[in-house]
């Protein structure tokens, strides 16, 4: 699959569910209303759309929410997909990696599971190592049960890489004890600037932290040396702090959009196919899929007509004097 401007599209990332057990501050209002069951796709059609996208090119699929793992069964769809991983050593196309991002909480009862699927790295959303702070920011969670989750991860045997969105006011004091941590608990760390998607209980103008100042703050105590070749398929921009010799990454779609190396789409919930996080345009890909229950072609033809309206880049803007979101829905709809 190649978009307008040449871009490869081989990253789907996939929404399995809008709901979570935790509301973080800036991604969720603490009231939300979550979408019905019936709205959403069933695992069979999920598993049946990934397929789809698979024999399209697509090379990697991370599994999103909300929070995936409070999807019930989802370690049914975990295995279907891990089915079709291509065998570690063989050569052609296939799906060459599955993973997730979680928030942790439930991680303790399905780390091991999602190793014997052939997940074997696994992104882990953390903005505080402070109990308090934590709940506060969380609103609700308990960070006890985010670290019961990553000592199970790592007792599995998956790679950690922590998520801190950074805070102006908020957690900007644990930006350097993060890196400390993560380097001695051996977690890759990578670092977000907060993203105007959704109707929240705050100005995002407030929050908002450049992490150009954040890696000027952490070069005060470390050394960092830019990683310029590595290609994890996402969109950080990846240095190596030398006194931890742990890798740190940069998502910075505020101060630096990463928008010119784009190979990545989304599928919601509900089968919604966004061809960019930060644009509006869509494909309804669940009425294909419905009304196409026995046509696998029909799906990929309405695939590749969605790539080939993908857009060049968002058009993020976090301005204090606009009070509306840059985009209405919010990051759990859309996927993390």
């Amino acid at each position: 699959m190649i978009d307008p401007f040449g871009r490869r599209v081989t990253y789907l990332r996939v929404s399995v569910t809008d709901r979570c057990d935790l509301r973080c501050v800036y991604c969720m209002s603490e009231d939300m209303t979550f979408l019905p069951k019936a709205d959403l796709l069933s695992l069979e059609e999920l598993a049946q759309v990934c397929s789809g996208f698979i024999g399209l090119g697509i090379e990697k699929i991370r599994i999103t929410g909300g929070e995936p793992l409070v999807r019930k069964n989802v370690m049914h769809l975990m295995e279907r997909l891990g089915s079709l991983l291509v065998p570690a050593g063989h050569s052609g196309p296939g799906l060459r990696e599955l993973t997730l991002t979680t928030n942790a909480t439930q991680l303790d009862r399905h780390a091991s599971a999602l190793r014997a699927c052939g997940v074997r790295r696994i992104n882990v959303s953390l903005d505080s190592l402070n109990p308090d702070r934590f709940r506060t920011i969380s609103r609700w969670g308990d960070l006890d049960k985010v670290l019961k989750g990553l000592k199970a991860a790592r007792q599995a045997g998956l790679q950690v890489k922590i998520n801190m969105v950074a805070l102006r006011g908020v957690n900007d004091d644990e930006l350097l004890p993060m890196v400390a941590w993560c380097g001695a608990e051996g977690f890759d760390l990578t670092l977000i600037e907060t993203m105007p998607m959704g109707e929240i209980d705050i100005h995002r103008a407030d929050q908002y932290l450049s992490l150009a100042e954040v890696r000027q703050r952490i070069e005060q105590r470390y050394t960092l040396t830019d990683i310029p070749d590595l290609n994890t398929g996402g969109p950080a921009r990846y240095v190596r702090c030398h006194e931890t010799g742990g890798r740190i990454g940069f998502i910075t779609p505020m101060s630096h959009n990463f928008c010119e190396s784009c190979n990545r789409i989304r599928l919601t919930c509900t089968g919604q196919l966004y061809m960019c996080l930060g644009q509006d345009d869509h494909l309804d890909l669940r009425e294909v899929v419905r009304q196409n229950p026995d046509a696998p072609h029909a799906v990929q033809d309405a695939i590749l007509g969605a790539i080939a309206r993908k857009p060049k880049g968002h058009d993020f803007v976090i301005d204090r004097s606009v009070s509306a979101p840059a985009v209405v829905r919010h990051m759990s709809v859309t996927g993390g």
